[in-house]
């Protein structure tokens, strides 16, 4: 099925609401507060829907440090040339214009479960009755030797969209010729599971144009990645020589770095690189584990309603949750979010309540109009939330398919990015 902004979203027409003031003490004059953590794909699309689905009858609070929000999925394509930086940047203004929803630019340093507030950084407390929290991912303290967060900026991670995408992009643009560009790639489970083959392909798009006598160089702590067959093919049709995996029988787990030096070692092999991106071991971000509601990395949920099995008043989506076969991304924490708006209007306003559906889907690009997808679709279960149904492309695809499937992608990227933030 060709998906398109329209097919997406689906059917609807918001309500209009004025914009409201922006802290929530006080607001609301008796209705239900929900404070929602975090405004990515699973924190804007749960506020905007649990906001226009009661029509009102829901004070809406969202918390989020950033007045511009760059999604990380697509951000593989601004590195590749294939899309433009500001084309990955979106507002929260329609959702406070139109929906009515408080959006509080400010980060949430405290959640004090038995008073139901939220803590801001600028000291305000925000009550909650329900609370979101869907803050993406944070980095795994010491998962890769040699790496901090004090070496962003000579070793990005880019896994964090915004600026170190943006540094990234410009490091391999300044390699010099014939040189080397290393990735450091994460253990399962992560963000996005093709995301850093893709970068690798984006990555491996520009070199070819501006450096083709350079080298790519994976280090991978996993024997097998999402989509593996797929890429290895694309990557021999239009790369072919540009590309070396190694994987943990050869040292690929085994891996250290030096930002000052630029050196990566490998099982006690050490090699000069020119650029390297490291992308960590993840967990949950960091106000998820603050409110007590992880396991030590990821947070726990039931699939029903994504609701905390730590504490019946919080939810927790996207990829800080654990939550069964769901991969980490955009379009699973957008998916999810629907299910918890549900949730959080049957519970605060006694509204109907459906049996909880999920689904997925992943798309890639390997080189131009060269695009596949990996997707899924999911059902509620007492223990997790479980695939039922799968698909992905095939090698051998001719160049007719994979073109529609790379505009497949640009459809959903719209509807996504509509549906998150009207």
């Amino acid at each position: 099925m060709k998906l398109d902004r329209r097919g997406f979203i689906g059917a609807g027409v918001a309500t209009a609401a004025t914009l409201s003031a922006p802290m929530v003490m006080g607001a609301g004059h008796g209705k239900p507060k929900v404070v929602v953590i975090g405004g990515g794909a699973g924190g804007a699309t749960a506020a905007r829907y649990i906001s226009k689905d009661s029509a009102g009858a829901i004070d809406v609070t969202l918390i989020e440090p950033t007045r511009t929000y760059y999604t990380c999925f697509f951000s593989n394509l601004y590195i590749g040339g294939f899309r433009e930086f500001a084309s990955m940047g979106h507002s929260y203004g329609t959702l406070a214009a139109e929906y009515g929803i408080n959006v509080v630019h400010d980060w949430a340093i405290g959640v004090d479960r038995d008073a139901k507030t939220v803590t801001l950084a600028g000291g305000s407390k925000v009550p909650y009755d329900s609370l979101v929290i869907s803050p993406g991912i944070d980095f795994i303290e010491g998962s890769v030797p040699g790496w901090d967060l004090s070496s962003q900026n000579a070793m990005p991670h880019a896994y964090k969209a915004g600026s170190q995408t943006q540094l990234l992009k410009a490091q391999v643009e300044s390699m010099e010729a014939g040189g080397t560009f290393a990735m450091v790639a994460p253990p399962n489970p992560y963000r996005c599971p093709p995301g850093p083959y893709e970068r690798v392909s984006m990555v491996a798009h520009m070199m070819k144009e501006i450096n083709p006598t350079g080298k790519i160089l994976i280090l991978d702590p996993k024997p097998k990645f999402s989509k593996q067959g797929l890429f290895e093919e694309g990557w021999s049709k239009h790369y072919d020589g540009m590309i070396e995996r190694v994987d943990p029988d050869f040292g690929g787990a085994n891996v250290s770095v030096d930002a000052g030096a630029m050196t990566v070692d490998i099982d006690g092999e050490v090699q000069k690189v020119d650029v390297c991106n490291v992308i960590p071991a993840q967990k949950a971000g960091r106000i998820a584990e603050i409110a007590g509601v992880t396991d030590g990395n990821w947070a726990p949920v039931h699939a029903h309603d994504m609701r905390s099995k730590i504490d019946e008043n919080i939810y927790v989506l996207g990829d800080s949750s654990a939550q069964g076969d769901m991969p980490k991304s955009g379009f699973s924490a957008n998916s999810q979010a629907k299910v918890c708006a549900m949730a959080i209007r049957g519970k605060l306003t006694g509204s109907s309540v459906f049996p909880a559906k999920f689904s997925n889907t992943c798309w890639s690009l390997i080189e131009t109009n060269d695009g596949i997808k990996v997707g899924a679709a999911y059902e509620a279960t007492d223990e997790k939330i479980a695939k039922t149904s799968g698909f992905i492309s095939q090698t051998g695809e001719d160049e007719a398919l994979r073109a529609q499937t790379y505009e497949e992608s640009v459809g959903w990227y719209a509807g996504i990015t509509a549906d998150m933030f009207g």
